[in-house]
């Protein structure tokens, strides 16, 4: 496992525009969600940095349900790592009880236009759809028990009181993305 950080995306970028199956059976599209604010996380199964937060993102999901918008978007090689295969998106949404869409980027379009590097990787946009926030979800991707600071929290709150955005913004970190050989 290689330690990658996300990379900076300019705030004010737009989302891309993506349609996308979801674990559910449905075809998801960016214009499915009409909260204040959405957010995108660039997730799979296999990283420990995922495994290690994905109760809290489930968290973060059912706090803000009705006023932020959580879409979960795998976008990993599954041929290279079956264990992030749609089928196996399935099997652990059912078992973590996901509450917010997780998607399959087979092509890894998505991804690419997000500027997604890591697993996790973190984007909240705007009410406009614009990028308000791209960074870590807390201080402590370890142990929730000693998070001090919950930036990616504030940075919710800040949007849905329509605030700008953070002035300091870290990047989030963990597994690189698998992209496919050659693409």
């Amino acid at each position: 496992m290689a330690l990658t950080e996300s990379t900076m995306v300019p705030l004010g970028t737009a989302c891309p525009d993506f349609t996308l199956p979801g674990v559910d059976g449905r075809l998801w599209s960016l214009h499915d969600f009409h909260c204040p604010a959405l957010l995108v996380v660039v997730m799979c199964n296999h990283c420990p940095y995922v495994q290690a937060v994905d109760d809290r993102i489930n968290a973060l999901a059912r706090t803000y349900q009705d006023r932020c918008a959580v879409v979960g978007l795998s976008a990993n090689d599954a041929e290279t790592y079956p264990e992030d295969s749609f089928e196996a998106m399935r099997i652990r949404a059912r078992a973590k009880g996901y509450v917010f869409p997780y998607l399959w980027d087979e092509e890894q379009s998505v991804a690419r236009a997000l500027g997604a590097v890591c697993t996790p990787d973190f984007f909240l946009y705007d009410g406009h759809r614009h990028l308000t926030y791209r960074g870590r979800l807390d201080d402590n991707w370890k142990d929730a028990a000693h998070v001090t600071r919950q930036e990616l929290r504030v940075a919710i709150e800040r949007v849905l009181a329509g605030e700008g955005p953070l002035k300091v913004q870290h990047p989030s970190m963990g597994c690189s993305i698998k992209w496919k050989a050659g693409a």
